[in-house]
């Protein structure tokens, strides 16, 4: 992840990099110019030696004396060999077939020099006529030598201007680069900030429940995902709030119910004592002591239903713990069994030596929530099977079924327990299927549900570490799937396994 001191470092490096760039490229350009520039001596330096070879020439044809004939000869040799030395200097100002012509021409006259030198005493009229050949001949020397001495010096003037506008344009280009730069740098680390102060805005007009990433400099990001983390903290409790509130009215229903239940083991517990009090002490004291050990007993199931009614309504922090899943479920049935008409069948297919690591009171309110569910979705009549296995568990729990639709994640491989609650009502609406756990969405009519008890279960679920999907064929019924960690090193070794395939 970036950082924004490492943007700046960055946005300044690239402006040392071009302005180096540039730099060098001027430097190779002067140099391009000073090799023009030698160039251009080669070509003065010939142009001059073509002017000593006509002043020469002249001085030959008037006084016809050796010496001037000599040095014509030798700056004509001078010439080819300065033309032969400096071809690629020569090329650069003048075509390589107007090169080849100036060296047939310097050839054509040193040769014709060296015959009129010959002739020019034997046969004066051959004479003039090789002096009109050399003159003409000297002629495009000069000419062929003065247009190259020009182009060169054009060649310069341009590259010079060229050099000037890439100076001013250099400039200009480094201006507009470092406003870019600032721009950029501006955008990249004063709008995030400024996004930041909005979203910052919106969350306190209650637009926005968290801030999205804006930037991916470190110092941006560390701020939001701070920022973020206190939202998140915030949202778990309010999330603990509605468990509370949801609690809540579970424990009201669930009260009327125990009170319900708790009126049988009472009235058998009064019929007795009253029977034991009109015999005195006479009468079978077998019977006696039949009467007592109901009245034990009873006692006993109304201890054990208060108990339940007591741990369930308990707030308590998340406590983990090994319990024994038959027993946890039979607690709950104990609390909900007044709840569940007489007509719909509930069955348990737990072992008895199945044990879960988890939290007793936050597990039973699921296990309630699910039972209530499947309890609406029955009406006065129904089958409702609650099983349980423990498995090594070699795939995810969403690969069982095409038809499992999977909310939550978790590893799914190893040790295991598998929990499914399966009743036989109406089946769930596919439309609906992928809504069920959010907060307050119900399809209940309005006052009959609050929408909280499937999201309760799949945060308890979730904070068990487990996952939850959901098989339902409309008119066939509905099945839930929890997958739990068994908790390692909490599980008896002998405890019952199944193979999952």
């Amino acid at each position: 992840m970036n950082s924004l001191r490492r943007t700046v470092s960055l946005g300044y490096q690239a402006l040392a990099t071009i302005i180096v760039g540039l730099s060098l490229f001027a430097f190779f350009e002067l140099r391009l110019v000073g090799e023009e520039a030698i160039a251009g001596e080669r070509v003065s330096e010939f142009f001059g030696i073509t002017l000593e070879i006509r002043r020469f020439e002249k001085n030959y044809f008037l006084y016809h004396q050796e010496v001037d004939l000599s040095e014509n000869r030798e700056f004509v040799s001078r010439a080819l060999v300065a033309l032969r030395d400096n071809r690629e200097a020569f090329a650069t100002f003048s075509s390589p077939a107007e090169l080849l012509s100036l060296q047939q021409i310097l050839s054509r006259y040193d040769g014709l020099m060296a015959e009129y030198a010959l002739r020019h005493d034997t046969s004066p009229a051959h004479a003039t006529e090789l002096a009109l050949a050399i003159r003409s001949a000297g002629k495009e020397i000069i000419d062929s030598a003065e247009a190259i001495a020009r182009t060169e010096r054009q060649f310069l003037r341009d590259s010079l201007a060229r050099q000037g506008q890439l100076l001013l344009g250099s400039i200009i280009f480094l201006v507009i680069l470092a406003v870019a730069i600032g721009h950029y740098l501006s955008r990249r680390v004063a709008r995030p900030l400024k996004r930041l102060e909005a979203g910052i805005e919106d969350i306190a007009s209650g637009r926005k429940a968290r801030l999205d990433m804006v930037s991916r400099h470190r110092e941006v990001a560390s701020l939001i995902q701070a920022f973020n983390h206190v939202m998140a903290e915030l949202e778990l409790r309010q999330k603990r709030q509605l468990v509370r509130a949801e609690k809540l009215a579970s424990l009201g229903t669930l009260l009327s119910e125990v009170a319900h239940e708790l009126n049988n083991p009472l009235s058998n517990i009064s019929t007795s004592c009253q029977i034991l009090l009109e015999e005195g002490g006479e009468g079978d004291s077998e019977f006696h002591q039949q009467l007592l050990g109901q009245i034990d007993e009873q006692t006993v199931r109304a201890r054990h239903i208060v108990r339940s009614l007591l741990d369930y309504a308990r707030d308590t922090p998340f406590c983990g713990e090994v319990h024994l899943l038959s027993s946890l479920l039979d607690e709950t049935l104990r609390l909900v069994r007044g709840q569940v008409p007489i007509s719909v069948e509930l069955t348990v297919d737990v072992p008895v030596e199945l044990q879960l690591f988890c939290d007793k009171q936050r597990l039973q309110q699921a296990f309630i929530n699910l039972i209530r569910n499947a309890q609406d979705a029955l009406g006065d009549e129904g089958k409702l099977h609650i099983s349980a296995r423990r498995r090594f568990a070699t795939r995810e729990l969403a690969a069982h079924s095409p038809h499992l639709l999977a909310f939550g994640h978790c590893e799914g491989r190893g040790e295991v327990v598998d929990i499914e609650f399966r009743d036989n009502g109406p089946g769930i609406p596919e439309e609906v299927l992928p809504r069920i756990f959010d907060p307050f969405f119900t399809t209940k009519e309005l006052g009959k549900g609050s929408g909280l008890g499937l999201f309760i279960v799949f945060e308890v679920v979730e904070e068990h570490g487990g996952c939850i999907a959901v098989e339902s064929i409309p008119g066939q019924g509905t099945t839930f799937f929890i997958r739990l960690p068994t908790g390692e090193g909490h599980h008896l070794p002998g405890a019952h396994r199944e193979h999952d395939r």
